[in-house]
C-alpha cells in the first residue's frame, strides 16, 4: 500500500489541478452545495462531470446528459476489462471497491508493472493504495473548489492547467498504435461536429476513436 501511495505521490499535482477546475465548474453552474458535492462523491469522475454541467444548465434531456457521462465514461469499462485478470478471484465486495478507485493514472501506472504484480500477492494493496490516494487529492481539491470559487479569479487560466492536467494523463496512454489512431480519429470527428447541439458531436466522435482502436487491435491480432 506505501509503494502504491508513493508511486501515485508524483501524479498529486495534476490531479489536485484537474479536481480544482472541476469544483470551480461545479460551483459557478446552477448547482446547490450539496447538490455539487453529491455529485462528485457519486460520479468520482471530472470529464464526466463537466460533460453533464452544461447540457443540464442548458436543460437538455435527462437521457442525453446520461448518455453523455455513460460515453464519457465508456474507458473505464475497458480499463476493468484489462485489470480483471489481477484481481477477478477476490470477492464481490473488494472487487466493486477497487472498481470505485479506478482512475486514469491509477490504471496507467499499475499496467506498467502488471506482469510482475499479477504474480504479487500484495497487488490488491498496491493498487488500493494508488486508489486512495487519488480519492483523497481529488475530493480535497474539489472542496476547495467549490468552497474558493468566488475567490478564484478568471484569469489564473484554471480551464489551462486543467488541459495540462489531461494531457500529463493522455500522453502516456498514447504509446501503443490503436490509442494513437483512436485519439486522432476522436479529435478529427470532433472538430467536424463540433457544431451539433448538446455536445453530440464529443459522443461521435469519442465512439468513432473507440471504434477505430478496437478495429486496429483486431487487426493486429488476425495478422500473421
Amino acid at each position: 500500500m506505501r509503494a502504491g501511495l508513493w508511486d501515485m505521490l508524483p501524479a498529486s499535482p495534476a490531479i489536485a489541478a484537474w479536481s480544482l477546475v472541476t469544483g470551480v465548474a461545479m460551483a459557478k453552474s446552477a448547482l446547490t452545495l450539496g447538490q455539487a458535492v453529491g455529485m462528485s462523491l457519486i460520479a468520482y469522475a471530472g470529464a464526466a462531470q463537466l460533460a453533464a454541467l452544461p447540457l443540464m444548465l442548458a436543460g437538455a434531456p435527462i437521457a442525453v446528459t446520461v448518455l453523455s457521462a455513460l460515453v464519457v465514461n465508456l474507458r473505464f469499462v475497458i480499463y476493468s476489462a484489462a485489470l480483471a485478470p489481477s484481481f477477478r478471484m477476490l470477492p464481490m465486495r473488494e472487487r466493486l471497491t477497487l472498481g470505485y478507485l479506478i482512475s486514469d493514472l491509477g490504471f496507467v501506472f499499475y499496467m506498467r508493472h502488471e506482469t510482475t504484480l499479477r504474480a504479487d500477492p500484495m497487488r490488491t494493496w498496491y493498487f488500493f493504495g494508488m486508489g486512495l490516494l487519488v480519492f483523497v487529492i481529488w475530493h480535497l481539491a474539489s472542496l476547495v473548489g467549490l468552497f474558493a470559487a468566488t475567490f478564484i479569479p478568471s484569469n489564473w487560466g484554471l480551464d489551462f492547467i486543467g488541459a495540462l492536467a489531461l494531457l500529463a494523463v493522455l500522453v502516456p496512454m498514447l504509446a501503443v498504435r490503436s490509442a494513437q489512431i483512436g485519439a486522432a480519429v476522436a479529435a478529427a470527428f470532433s472538430l467536424v461536429l463540433r457544431g451539433l447541439p448538446f455536445k453530440l458531436g464529443v459522443i461521435a466522435a469519442i465512439l468513432a476513436g473507440i471504434v477505430a482502436a478496437m478495429a486496429v487491435d483486431r487487426r493486429k491480432e488476425v495478422s500473421p
